[in-house]
C-alpha cells in the first residue's frame, strides 16, 4: 500500500547532474510528448509537444525532475509564447548549457496550431560547423 509521502507529484525543482564529457560539445535531443497546460482565457487543456535540443556545459538536466517540472505546468494557465520562455528560462537557469533551444508544438486551438522556438546561446558559443557526409 503505498502512503502520501511515497507518491510521485510535479516539482518545480530540475535537479541536474555534471556533464559526463565537458570537453566535448554535443547534442542532447528529448522529445517531451505529454505537455499540458490550461488556456488562460478559456480554461480548457492545451496540449504540446516539446522538443528539448541543447548543447551542455558543466551540466545536464536530471530526467525524473524534468518530467515532473513539465508536470507541474498541468493546473497552470499560460499563453503558448509564455509558458514556452519560461521553460527555456528555467532550464537555462538550472543547466547553464552552451546551447539550448525548445521547440513547442501545440494542439489545435480555434482551428490554429501554434509552434514557438525559444533558443538561448552561452556568450562568445560558437556552434561547430556543420558535418554534411556522402
Amino acid at each position: 500500500m503505498s502512503t502520501a509521502s511515497s507518491q510521485t507529484v510535479p516539482a518545480k525543482n530540475l535537479e541536474t547532474f555534471p556533464n559526463p564529457q565537458p570537453e566535448r560539445q554535443y547534442t542532447i535531443r528529448m522529445r517531451i510528448p505529454e505537455f499540458t497546460c490550461l488556456c488562460p482565457k478559456t480554461g480548457q487543456p492545451d496540449f504540446a509537444v516539446l522538443h528539448l535540443d541543447y548543447v551542455p556545459d558543466k551540466t545536464c538536466v536530471e530526467l525524473k525532475s524534468l518530467k515532473l517540472y513539465i508536470w507541474s505546468f498541468r493546473n497552470e494557465g499560460a499563453f503558448h509564447e509564455a509558458v514556452t520562455n519560461r521553460i527555456l528560462d528555467d532550464l537555462v537557469s538550472a543547466t547553464a548549457p552552451r546551447f539550448m533551444r525548445l521547440t513547442a508544438e501545440f494542439g489545435v486551438r480555434g482551428g490554429i496550431y501554434t509552434t514557438v522556438i525559444a533558443e538561448h546561446r552561452a556568450p562568445g558559443w560558437v556552434a561547430p560547423a556543420r558535418v554534411e557526409l556522402p
